[in-house]
């Protein structure tokens, strides 16, 4: 519970604090227990540090904290962009996106990822959708749902799009120390000097603590084509309202740095075997199409409809397989993209095993050749 996404009444933290509060009696604050959301506090450098690499330039001033992933993703929207104006982001790709978005009244205009690609960005369709009104993309790489990674050469392709029409890029970063052995991650920060970008992270799915909400921005600006409104709009949004975990501040230069290599690795190899598996069972089944990740948690799998008279759409296809084999996963609809259904890798293979073999029993019940 500790560990896990738990804002919601019922849980411990709602009761005890109930029956606690205000009956603790502090005898003097230090740091862990201070407020602390300012440049120059150990959290603050230490993600500087941290996020430095080769061709990636970073600076204390550079970092803005904030509650998780989500929490950044919201204070970039809510800077770059005004009521009536439009942002980029993926198709299929992760619904927060819009979610935060429409609820400031920015509109979302969806470019297409091609799954017989890998899941590249159609560079044509993305560059069709920009308008007068559009002032950034959204980049998710590695991306949920897809689990693709892209190479060098397509994150250049993209650069070059959002350099030709003076746009800034939301780098979605969550993902990227996840990536399965034998693929590469490159940073979209490292390979240009002209596009601004604001990257975000955080350490909920590289150390599987999402309930701890720490995050963060990195500002890549190399041309200060930020620093007149968009730098300072978003150091005095995070302190708007105090959001940084300050206790996890205290603990994220050894969460960072102490935390043995082998704890991720031996964590990503068990992910990209469940993902081998299952890729490799789902391809004996008639009337699936799945698409093999390269990182994250996740696989997205094609359903051909027509072959499943049944059901018109995906949502009735997934709604069946919960009531009849108990396989719940989410149907492509919750990713704008219809058709396809999202599994999950980080279960037991064990439990992989078996809900292949359930999606096959369900499969070959329906389908219609």
């Amino acid at each position: 519970m500790v560990y896990a996404y738990n804002n919601k009444p019922g849980v411990p933290g709602f009761m005890m604090v109930c029956a606690y509060n205000n009956k603790l009696s502090v005898p003097g604050f230090i740091m862990i227990y201070a407020y602390n959301n300012k440049p120059g506090v150990p959290g603050f450098i230490i993600v500087c540090a941290y996020n430095n690499k080769p061709g990636v330039p970073g600076f204390i001033m550079d970092v803005v904290l904030t509650s998780g992933c989500s929490d950044a993703l919201h204070q970039i929207i809510s800077v770059l962009a005004n009521p009536g104006q439009n942002c980029l982001i993926p198709k299929p790709g992760f619904s927060l996106y819009e979610t935060v978005a429409r609820s400031i009244g920015v509109d979302v205009k969806r470019y297409e990822l091609l799954p017989n690609k890998d899941w590249e960005v159609n560079i044509e369709h993305m560059e069709s959708q920009i308008d007068d009104n559009t002032t950034f993309i959204i980049v998710n790489d590695p991306s949920n749902p897809c689990g693709s990674v892209y190479s060098r050469e397509h994150l250049l392709q993209i650069l070059k799009v959002a350099e030709k029409h003076k746009l800034p890029i939301v780098s979605d970063e969550i993902y990227a120390s996840f990536v399965f052995p034998g693929e590469r991650y490159y940073n979209l920060a490292g390979l240009t000097s002209e596009v601004p970008i604001l990257s975000c992270s955080s350490i909920s799915k590289r150390y599987f603590c999402p309930g701890w909400r720490f995050g963060w921005i990195i500002i890549h600006d190399r041309n200060n084509v930020f620093e007149k409104e968009v730098r300072g709009a978003l150091v005095r949004l995070s302190q708007r309202v105090v959001r940084t975990n300050s206790l996890i501040q205290s603990a994220i230069k050894s969460i960072l740095e102490d935390t043995p290599q082998d704890f991720l690795a031996s964590i990503i190899e068990a992910v990209a075997k469940n993902a081998h598996h299952m890729y490799r069972e789902m391809c004996k089944i008639p009337g699936l199409q799945p698409v093999m990740p390269r990182a994250a948690m996740y696989m997205m799998i094609g359903i051909e409809i027509d072959k499943f008279p049944d059901f018109k759409d995906d949502i009735e296809f997934i709604k069946k397989m919960i009531s009849d084999q108990s396989v719940l996963c989410l149907p492509g609809q919750c990713f704008k993209y219809p058709n396809f259904f999202r599994v999950v890798l980080t279960v037991p293979q064990s439990d992989i095993t078996e809900a292949c073999t359930r999606i096959a029993d369900f499969c070959k019940k329906y389908y219609v050749a």
